[in-house]
């Protein structure tokens, strides 16, 4: 198995960040071939989502969040900005982990998938992200 970490600067604000390219970066310097890649961040208050970015479907996937885990006092979590236990809520809906199949060194998504870090903890503005290629 090949497997590098990166770090991601997401800045004060909830963000959709697009990990496609950094993935295909790493793909080339493992020389993959066909296998999978595994995408896995180390983080209790982050996500990974596959989903059309650039259209308007990031932006909507950071209101659906907000509809269904509002940043207000509900959460028995309480440390940090006002709703941050929703954060820590947030891995349950969009997991830390994505795994795509590899073709000839080739990510297989659909035409408009990317794989996109999804942080709504703006406590943290920096993010670990671990890209693991394992050979078919």
């Amino acid at each position: 198995m090949y497997s590098t970490e990166i770090e991601v600067h997401t800045g004060g604000a909830a963000v959709v960040h697009n990990l496609t390219r950094e993935a295909e970066r790493f793909l080339r310097d493992a020389d993959a071939t066909d296998g999978l890649l595994h995408v896995w961040v180390p983080h209790a208050t982050a996500g990974l989502a596959v989903l059309e970015t650039g259209a308007g479907s990031d932006d909507d996937l950071l209101a659906a969040l907000d509809d269904l885990l509002p940043r207000d006092n509900r959460w028995r979590h309480q440390h940090g900005t006002g709703g941050h236990g929703r954060d820590h809520v947030l891995p349950a809906f969009l997991p830390p982990y994505a795994t795509v199949p590899v073709l000839g060194g080739v990510l297989l998504l659909g035409t408009w998938q990317s794989v996109c870090l999804v942080d709504t903890n703006v406590d943290n503005p920096v993010r670990r992200v671990r890209f693991s290629y394992l050979t078919g």
